[in-house]
């Protein structure tokens, strides 16, 4: 899966007991509703983000991860994480509405209406 949008936030890594690693982002999605969407990177993918910087338009490869936990009272509840495993940057040249230039051809433009002289009207209403 793929998600497309600006960067919001940029975190530090982190590392824990463990020797464990990660590193979010938060990019806002461009659509009618935008959406602040966190993404982690794991291990060897948290240097994905090093050359990106805030404010940057992305496109991500996620993978959409669920898991179950049951606390010690016995109650199961259900996470899920995105994390990030591709980061390419995105440039907006060509996703900017452009006008069409003005054509100038060489014959002129008559601003007659081409029906005014039609007396004939057959229009059954």
């Amino acid at each position: 899966m793929e998600l497309q949008g600006t960067i919001k936030k940029l975190f530090d890594a982190q590392t824990f007991a463990s020797g464990f690693q990660k590193r979010e982002m938060v990019i806002l999605t461009q659509e009618q509703y935008p959406q602040p969407i966190n993404i982690e990177f794991l291990s060897d993918k948290i240097s994905l983000l090093d050359n990106l910087k805030e404010g940057e338009n992305v496109k991500v490869g996620i993978n959409i991860r669920g898991r179950e936990w049951v606390s010690p009272q016995g109650e199961t509840k259900y996470f899920n994480s995105i994390t990030g495993w591709r980061v390419e940057k995105v440039f907006d040249n060509a996703s900017e509405p452009t006008q069409a230039a003005p054509s100038h051809s060489a014959s002129p433009v008559s601003n007659e209406n081409p029906f005014a002289g039609d007396d004939d009207d057959d229009l059954p209403f």
